[in-house]
């Protein structure tokens, strides 16, 4: 039962999302989350807030623990005796090694800051890839809209050329129309009908391509919410004067605040490579101790005699000669339990330590910091001609977004004028046509001209808007209908 229950909500679930009617603002926020780029942008701004991350931890002490166990076979050093034998010996040392840099030239310091100055970048380089998206999807979601209007209009069109079909086909039938008008509305109703067929295709083509950028299945169930063109606000060209919309724009458009926040790493790493060329200072301390064993131990020994050692000994009045015993050690390979006895003892016995401090001072390294300051001299140069080379092409930009807004305010209302216009001759021609006054040639050649412009208006109005909005866009206003 509960299995049934979930299958139901499931479905009630897939019907509400495909029932579902997208605008503007939920398309691009789900760019922002899905778009490719965007995401390809933050993982690479992720990658430089680790890099922030190590430059802040490098100011503090390293700490290294080792340890090394083996044998050794052949002739080597007793570590016991400390000369050369032929034996074989097992050993293990263990090293704790720390060091701080105390001085470097405030290299750190500036590490951390240029670091941080990237990763400021870093960040602007995603808001800048999901601004592209969303400019991408406002396009194409304009583009769905204005295909939209034009199958409406097709449909309009078509309903028409039908009643005026029904039209001629009484008077063809009451004898005060020939037979050849209506087989010629009846072509233009072919026509129509085709000029429909391409409309409905663009718009799903429209549709597809909206959802590639959605990065989105192109089989999920997907609407747009159609607003009439007529109600989408826009702001007055007074609003949006050029000078005044760029001088916004440096302020608030990311790839100009990423162009900033790289200037200042530029400079920080000049810093950088001229600290290179000054004296290093390092405190360290070192902490070692080692085991070691033959693996021999002492079973016996035997004397074999005595033998003089040329010493002599007086005592009294008569002196003596001192004889050595001749002894044989008698040895054999430790257990294991012989090899651990000492371990703990010869650990600390052989615990060592060492402090200090340690001072590196570039004297000649082939020129490779001073050709490093150079490039980083040179590299803060190019990161302004850049910035200034990014500015020049926004304010590009901008001044052709607001001459071809002027364009297209102007196409638009020349399109009203040729929409009215067509509109009473048609009405005319139609009045004409019905009292047998004019050919059908000549009243579908009107009725053509009435579609076309129909068919422009709606064009012009679309791109009108976009340029309006490109235009709030640069200003700051955000992306809305």
């Amino acid at each position: 039962m509960r299995t049934l229950l979930y299958t139901f909500l499931f479905f009630i679930g897939m019907n509400a999302s495909a029932q579902q009617k997208w605008d503007l603002r939920q398309c691009v926020d789900y760019a922002m989350k899905n778009n490719i780029s965007v995401k390809q942008a933050d993982v690479q701004a992720r990658i430089v807030a680790l890099q922030v991350k190590q430059a802040k931890l490098a100011v503090y002490p390293n700490a290294n623990l080792s340890s090394g166990l083996g044998t050794q076979f052949g002739r080597s050093i007793d570590r016991t005796t400390n000369i050369y034998s032929n034996t074989q010996s097992l050993y293990q040392n263990y090293q704790l090694q720390s060091g701080i840099v105390v001085y470097n030239y405030n290299r750190l310091k500036n590490s951390i800051a240029y670091e941080q100055f990237s990763a400021n970048a870093a960040l602007q380089d995603v808001e800048k890839a999901a601004n592209d998206a969303a400019l991408s999807v406002c396009t194409y979601y304009l583009q769905v809209l204005a295909s939209k209007e034009q199958v409406i209009i097709s449909q309009l069109q078509i309903g028409q050329t039908k009643s005026q079909l029904d039209i001629t086909k009484k008077q063809v039938a009451a004898g005060s129309l020939p037979e050849l008008n209506r087989l010629e509305i009846e072509a233009q109703l072919a026509n129509d009908s085709s000029t429909y067929i391409s409309a409905q295709s663009n718009f799903d083509q429209s549709v597809l391509a909206l959802k590639a950028i959605l990065n989105m299945d192109a089989a999920a169930p997907f609407e747009v919410a159609i607003p009439e063109s007529s109600n989408i606000p826009t702001l007055p060209l007074t609003e949006l004067q050029p000078d005044i919309v760029y001088q916004l724009a440096l302020n608030n458009q990311p790839l100009q605040k990423a162009n900033d926040f790289r200037i200042k790493a530029a400079e920080k790493n000049i810093s950088i490579s001229k600290a290179q060329m000054y004296p290093t200072l390092n405190f360290g301390v070192n902490l070692a101790t080692n085991f070691y064993n033959s693996f021999k131990k002492v079973d016996g020994y035997t004397i074999n005699g005595y033998s003089l050692n040329g010493d002599v000994v007086s005592i009294g009045n008569n002196s003596y000669y001192i004889s050595s015993p001749n002894i044989t050690i008698k040895q054999s390979k430790n257990s294991l339990g012989d090899i651990w006895k000492g371990y703990g003892s010869q650990l600390d016995n052989n615990f060592g330590q060492t402090v200090g401090f340690n001072l590196t001072v570039p004297i000649f390294n082939n020129g490779q910091y001073r050709t490093s300051y150079e490039q980083a001299k040179l590299n803060y140069k190019s990161q302004l001609l850049n910035k200034e080379g990014a500015d020049m092409t926004l304010k590009q930009n901008i001044y052709t977004a607001y001459s071809n807004a002027i364009s297209s305010l102007q196409k638009v209302n020349a399109s009203k004028k040729s929409v009215e216009t067509n509109q009473k001759v048609f009405d005319f021609a139609t009045k004409r046509y019905n009292l047998g006054l004019l050919s059908t040639i000549d009243l579908l050649t009107n009725q053509n001209n009435l579609l076309k412009a129909k068919l422009q208006l709606v064009g012009n109005e679309y791109d009108y808007i976009f340029k309006m909005k490109l235009l709030e866009f640069y200003k700051g206003q955000g992306l809305k209908l």
